[in-house]
């Protein structure tokens, strides 16, 4: 394995971290009750798992599959479809997981903004569409002929209109740039050590997130890695602690990182080998690195706002 430079934090999984890790994946044979099910990563192919999964048992449910564009994932390769073929290929896995969810249950999906068209479709069908929150990469492939692509999308459903929405627990401390005062005192804004800063409510438009890169713990060689910050305020809005997540998949495991980092359960799917132990690894890691990079003291900052 080619040695990193002195500053380079990613995760690495070294051979032996493979051999240690691959007793703890977990592999459903049969049917399995919600209990059996928490805290463990599956590896395997999620049309597998589903007809194995029971009924009414998840409380959030987090979506991030393949983009619909042309992708290669540690050998295996997506292949980019019209807009109506990815709906399908979505509602072929969706409509399975849709039994799964409490009444009370909120979803996310994850896409950029030609799979959106696609994910609407499917989820008017199935669910009710609360929104969708639109978040900045800052990172991007500049275009020739084209707006350069750095946003992308996650849309809010939900199962009913019973849902958990806990907004407190998503706002945002943003630096005030033009303080306003009454009677010679701040209005809605505080002077701290760092600046002056004020609370605001979530919207949905993010422009505070950092797309994880290699001076970043929380990094991995995975292509298309969610910051562990962007999936904390999913999971803080519309779960409560102890409430089980459910991500089918799960990448290198940012999803249940910041579940067990921020109380809740989860239960997650991989098909790759390779990221599964990643997300192992990053697991059993959670003890050394508990924090959330952006995220402190149940507040989120703006981007470049919070000192180290």
């Amino acid at each position: 394995m080619k040695p990193c430079a002195p500053r380079n934090r990613s995760l690495r999984l070294t051979p032996e971290d493979e051999i240690r890790l691959a007793p703890q994946l977990s592999c459903l044979q049969g049917t399995a009750s919600p209990g059996e099910l928490i805290d463990k990563v599956y590896q395997q192919d999620l049309f597998e798992v589903l007809p194995l999964l029971p009924h009414s048992w998840v409380d959030l449910l987090i979506l991030d599959p393949p983009y619909n564009l042309a992708k290669r994932f540690n050998g295996h390769t997506f292949e980019k479809r019209s807009v109506d073929d990815y709906s399908a290929w979505m509602r072929s896995w969706f409509e399975f997981l849709v039994p799964m969810l409490k009444p009370s249950a909120s979803i996310y999906v994850c896409g950029d903004w030609l799979t959106s068209a696609s994910i609407y479709p499917v989820l008017k069908e199935f669910c009710i569409v609360r929104n969708r929150i639109t978040w900045e990469r800052e990172k991007g492939r500049a275009a020739k002929a084209n707006w350069k692509n750095c946003s992308e999308d996650i849309w809010l459903a939900t199962v009913s209109g019973d849902y958990v929405f806990n907004r407190d627990a998503v706002q945002i401390k943003r630096r005030v740039m033009a303080p306003y005062r009454v009677s010679g005192r701040p209005k809605d804004w505080k002077e701290e050590e760092q600046g002056r800063f004020r609370l605001t409510h979530p919207s949905n438009f993010w422009s505070d997130i950092t797309v994880p890169f290699w001076s970043m713990p929380e990094n991995t060689e995975h292509p298309t890695q969610k910051p562990e910050k962007l999936m904390a305020k999913l999971v803080l809005a519309s779960s409560r602690e102890g409430g089980v997540v459910f991500d089918p998949f799960l990448g290198s495991g940012t999803t249940a990182v910041v579940c067990r980092k921020l109380g809740r359960r989860f239960v997650g799917i991989e098909m790759d080998r390779h990221y599964a132990l990643c997300a192992l690894k990053r697991l059993e890691m959670v003890g050394q690195q508990p924090q959330i990079q952006g995220y402190r003291d149940g507040i989120f900052w703006e981007r470049n706002a919070l000192s180290r």
